[in-house]
């Protein structure tokens, strides 16, 4: 159902408070005063600024007074399916922009918005009309960004301003839309009416499975895009090329198909048609303008879970890569798993920084993968900035395969998840439960983290959703810290001979546990999280965490529960054991971290120095987003605005929160 977008603002009064009425606004408590001395910021790219930091420079809001943080306006956009009519099901998990006072964001139909970032009160809004509405598999509709870029060229349209401030956005319908960031109209001069299409060259029954969730790059003079290629459908996939178009007219500048060098075109030069079922790029770009590089996170080649058919074009796959801002072409790639069959893609953004005691001061990068680890490399070179160690894991695949002997290991920070799980670490809610769980575990082939999949069940740990995941990590480069929320749920995969599993029926299973055909191979795949009867996963809580970690030494400073139990069990079992999430954080300079993301309806903030939870309020849809924060001018009040709208488990929804402290009222 689509509704039209409506802002509500939450009353701050202490008799609205008495009488209820304020439901996520904190106790009715003295006001704090406000420092107005402290710094300004804007929330211009996905991760804060082009390196994906996700950290911001506002000391408004501290420990000692984010107990009085409250609800200061709330959005809501109306575009919400729970996939029984016309609409795939809807999980609204946008990280909006904030550029010169207006914040921008997508909803879940790929309608953008415009918002005054002080009052929340709408300004305008675009509707691209998709032409597919339906979804296939597990994935829900969604955006999770759009890209702001201010033209040093203004007044080329015709010799006005028209489209000198540009937003950028790609569609469930694979088309990228340029748009006028004051009108919300389509841009004229960019491909065509506004529009390019990244369905050409795809059939028919690949565009379903090819499109952009992650936000677009804008930097210099272009506009950069990848796209999700949906998972191990079959062998012959869409291509994972990622795009470069002219960001003033949209003409096509580059174009890196991520194939072995030897098997590399011309940049730009497809010859009609991608390479089928190269890896994907789906999660978010980063850049460093100065040194000219864009760094791209890679997925597996298609099909993930069965490379006896690669070829060698797993090259670049579960890889970042750093091209060239100006040709695409590739200055170097570090691998974080070989020859992939677990579904480990590089989920997250690769994120820079500049630490001094860091890698000798290097310029660094640090790329965190759903195993736990966190590589640090040098951002120029792609050398580990400390020792990488390759040790040796299990190679008997299935009949076909031919796995990698050893994995790369970091040990500057060492893996944040365990490499084993064993039936001895089985957990459970009662004696019952525990040995169900010890039972189950017992019986899966077991060779710790990357246990090669097989025909007959294996335990996957991690599972393939994390570790961390597209949510990535936030850097504070003055403290030298890190932070990182991850899953700690198994998975059990097994691959099933090809006429065996074209007997089962497909329609009976439900996410979370899913079958792939991956087609054109001898196998299709089950997977699925691994869970005791009671329905709780079968390893020792917490489920989910917040960590904290020093980059200088490389320690874990702080490890935090992150989430409850709440909204996936029933009352009295709401208990602080840790929560499957998806979404990001934001740290600021004045000492918090603020995130979402858990399967229970709550936004949190920890502080930063112990890691203890300091904030925590209701609100009524899960937050599997990441947060922004901003300060338009000297008087204004630091908000946090978070995207709450649900996930494939949870509820969808489509509230668009934004908190602040009290606002000064008469007299005050």
């Amino acid at each position: 159902m689509k509704t039209k977008g409506k802002v509500l603002f939450a009353s701050l009064s202490g008799w609205a408070c008495a009488l209820g009425v304020c439901i996520m606004a904190a106790g009715c408590g003295g006001r704090e005063s406000i420092d107005y001395s402290g710094p300004t910021a804007d929330w211009p790219h996905y991760g804060a600024d082009a390196g994906g930091t996700s950290y911001s420079q506002l000391t408004q809001l501290t420990a000692a007074n984010v107990d009085s943080l409250q609800l200061a306006w709330e959005y809501r956009h109306g575009d919400v399916s729970d996939g029984n009519g016309e609409w795939a099901r809807s999980s609204f998990q946008v990280t909006p922009l904030v550029a010169e006072g207006t914040l921008y964001f997508c909803t879940p139909f790929n309608r953008v918005i415009a918002l005054d970032a002080e009052t929340g009160v709408e300004k305008w809004v675009f509707d691209p009309e998709l032409r597919f509405r339906r979804g296939q598999g597990p994935y829900p509709l969604t955006c999770r960004g759009v890209a702001w870029w201010q033209d040093g060229q203004e007044g080329r349209d015709g010799g006005t301003r028209l489209c000198s401030r540009r937003i950028f956005t790609g569609t469930r319908d694979s088309e990228l839309i340029a748009l006028d960031a004051d009108t919300g109209r389509p841009c004229p001069g960019f491909g065509d009416t506004g529009r390019v299409y990244l369905r050409e060259g795809l059939s028919e029954h690949e565009q379903w499975e090819y499109y952009p969730t992650s936000a677009p790059v804008a930097v210099a003079d272009l506009v950069i895009v990848g796209a999700l290629v949906a998972d191990n459908e079959r062998v012959d996939a869409p291509s994972g090329v990622v795009r470069a178009f002219d960001a003033r007219d949209g003409s096509l500048r580059w174009a890196w198909d991520p194939v072995p060098p030897a098997w590399q075109r011309a940049a730009g030069d497809s010859g009609g048609r991608w390479q089928s079922g190269s890896p994907n790029v789906w999660a978010p770009l980063s850049v460093d303008e100065e040194n000219g590089l864009v760094y791209v996170p890679t997925g597996n080649p298609s099909p993930d879970l069965y490379g006896g058919q690669r070829r060698g074009l797993d090259y670049y796959g579960s890889s970042v890569v750093a091209l060239d801002l100006d040709s695409g072409e590739p200055a170097w790639h570090f691998q974080t798993v070989h020859h992939d069959v677990w579904d480990y893609d590089v989920p997250a953004q690769p994120t820079l920084f500049d630490i001094a005691g860091v890698g000798g001061g290097r310029p660094g990068l640090v790329q965190a993968t759903k195993m736990g680890h966190l590589f640090l490399l040098d951002r120029l070179t792609g050398e580990p900035l400390y020792p990488v160690e390759e040790l040796a894991v299990a190679t008997d695949g299935v009949p076909g395969e031919l796995l990698s002997a050893t994995q790369p290991f970091p040990t500057h920070p060492a893996p944040l998840q365990a490499r084993r799980l064993d039936a001895s670490d089985a957990f459970g809610f009662s004696p019952w439960d525990r040995a169900d769980c010890r039972e189950r575990i017992a019986s899966l082939r077991n060779d710790g983290v990357f246990t090669p999949p097989q025909l007959t069940p294996t335990l996957q740990w991690p599972g393939s959703a994390g570790g961390a995941n597209w949510g990535g990590v936030s850097i504070d480069p003055v403290r030298g810290r890190l932070y990182v929320n991850q899953l700690r749920t198994p998975m059990v995969i097994q691959l099933i001979e090809r006429e065996k599993f074209d007997k089962l029926d497909r329609g009976s299973v439900v996410y979370p546990d899913e079958l792939y055909p991956m087609q054109g191979t001898p196998y299709g795949a089950k997977r699925g999280p691994l869970l005791s009867s009671a329905g709780a996963p079968c390893n020792p809580p917490p489920w989910g965490t917040m960590t904290a970690v020093d980059l200088v030494s490389g320690e874990v400073l702080w490890e935090s529960v992150l989430g409850t139990t709440r909204d996936i069990a029933p009352w009295p079992m709401w208990l602080p054991l840790g929560a499957p999430n998806l979404g990001g954080s934001v740290v600021t300079a004045g000492g918090l971290v603020f995130i979402g993301a858990t399967t229970d309806k709550f936004f949190r903030a920890f502080d930063v120095e112990n890691g203890r939870e300091v904030w925590t309020r209701r609100i009524p849809y899960t937050a599997n987003s990441s947060p922004v924060t901003y300060r338009l001018g000297a008087e204004s009040r630091q908000f946090v605005v978070i995207a709450a709208g649900g996930h494939g488990w949870s509820e969808p929804g489509d509230a668009l929160l934004a908190f602040a402290l009290p606002a000064a009222g008469p007299g005050d």
